[in-house]
């Protein structure tokens, strides 16, 4: 069965970086979209970023533009998200999403509708 198992969360200082990964299993990797989501207390999920499956096109929140980076490798079934600058109200629960069978384009899907699967979410808190 597919699995997402999220690692790297913590708690730092703002202004420090962060790097979550996204372990999956039980599909074909390369196949499908990737994508990062948070939720903070009382908010909604929000979209983070996300890479597509054919040729790495990224897309990212306009909260995280600039300060953080998605990355996937293909061939260790991992994503990563890279985060820079990070300040206090980056805290949230991180999780990671794969595509839907029937998301199929190049674009990158912000919906969370478009998401299949989910991992259990990282809790990544950064203080002021």
């Amino acid at each position: 069965q597919v699995q997402l198992v999220e690692s790297g969360g913590g708690l730092v200082p703002a202004g420090a970086s962060l790097s979550l990964s996204c372990a999956a299993s039980g599909y074909i990797f390369n196949q499908y979209a990737m994508g990062w989501f948070r939720q903070a207390p009382g908010k909604e999920r929000e979209f983070v970023a996300g890479v597509n499956m054919n040729d790495g096109r990224t897309s990212y929140g306009d909260s995280v533009k600039g300060r953080f980076t998605i990355s996937r490798d293909n061939a260790k079934k991992m994503v990563y998200l890279q985060m820079n600058t990070l300040k206090p109200e980056d805290t949230a629960v991180y999780y990671c999403a794969r595509g839907a069978s029937y998301y199929t384009s190049d674009s990158v899907s912000r919906y969370a509708g478009n998401y299949a699967y989910w991992g259990q979410g990282t809790q990544v808190t950064v203080s002021s």
